[in-house]
């Protein structure tokens, strides 16, 4: 398997030419399936070679297939952040846990991404400004997994990070988050690989530059590849997001639960 390169085609063919077990982390933001919604005030989100418009039926079937070969491709015990949100279709919410439980994978914990802005003004429900970031695990020998170190388990469960402006791609996907994600995970062990079965326009790859270990890309859109290779090749450029993560995860202070157990032991 070659590191640090963009695969070109279909997300679930290539994935099928990967070996089993061979990948560390995985990382991504897939197409929502919007129906091309959008409106006088907000865009519909419109992307190279792909229309987002599969019935939803076949849309979760495909995000499952999708999911499966991904737990297969990455290592037992290893890890798959997916972030995706609540959509309504006909009024009715629709919601990720509908085709995550239907996975190979164990749910370990629901992240919410606070985007604290949001172009949907319509009034007919509450403004929606928040998306959902799946931690899957593959067990191994433990249902659960490592603990976190707790420099990094001081992160609550709410990531308040604001969504990419400076970015051509049509749904660009915030580097602090994957970045947040290599720290914690990783921790200081750079001898990993991290996939993007979407890589849109490269944020993961950027990050995982950043904190130097591997990636692995994959996209159907020749523009999206060049796109993501050239902001790779000019990862430092943002050395100074990732500056700002790095300082959140060796800030000085205790734990919440280093906290309670010192209030027991008094």
């Amino acid at each position: 398997m070659e590191k640090n390169t963009i695969l070109l085609g279909d997300v679930l063919e290539m994935l099928k030419t990967l070996p089993s077990d061979s990948v560390d982390l995985g990382i991504t933001s897939p197409p929502y399936n919007k129906q091309g919604q959008g409106g006088p005030i907000v865009k519909s989100v419109v992307y190279d070679e792909f229309d987002d418009i599969l019935p939803e039926d076949e849309y979760q079937k495909q995000q499952v297939e999708v999911l499966n070969e991904l737990w297969r491709v990455i290592k037992p015990g290893g890890s798959f952040f997916y972030n995706h949100r609540c959509r309504w279709e006909g009024g009715i919410m629709i919601h990720p846990m509908e085709w995550l439980l239907k996975s190979k994978w164990n749910v370990k914990q629901e992240i919410i991404w606070n985007r604290k802005i949001t172009g949907n003004l319509r009034g007919w429900r509450f403004w929606q400004i928040d998306e959902r970031i799946y931690w899957l695990y593959k067990p191994d020998k433990s249902k659960v997994g490592k603990e976190l170190k707790s420099i990094h388990a001081r992160m609550s469960s709410i990531w308040e990070i604001m969504p990419e402006n400076n970015n051509p791609h049509p749904a660009p996907f915030p580097l602090d988050i994957p970045v947040r994600i290599l720290l914690s995970i990783f921790d200081e062990d750079k001898n990993k690989v991290v996939i993007d079965p979407y890589i849109g326009s490269g944020t993961v790859g950027v990050a995982a530059k950043l904190f130097g270990c591997d990636y692995l890309g994959i996209d159907i859109s020749k523009a999206y590849i060049e796109m993501a290779y050239n902001r790779i090749e000019d990862f430092e450029k943002f050395r100074e997001t990732y500056n700002k993560e790095f300082e959140k995860h060796v800030i000085t202070g205790k734990t919440y639960k280093e906290r309670k157990m010192e209030k027991l032991s008094e």
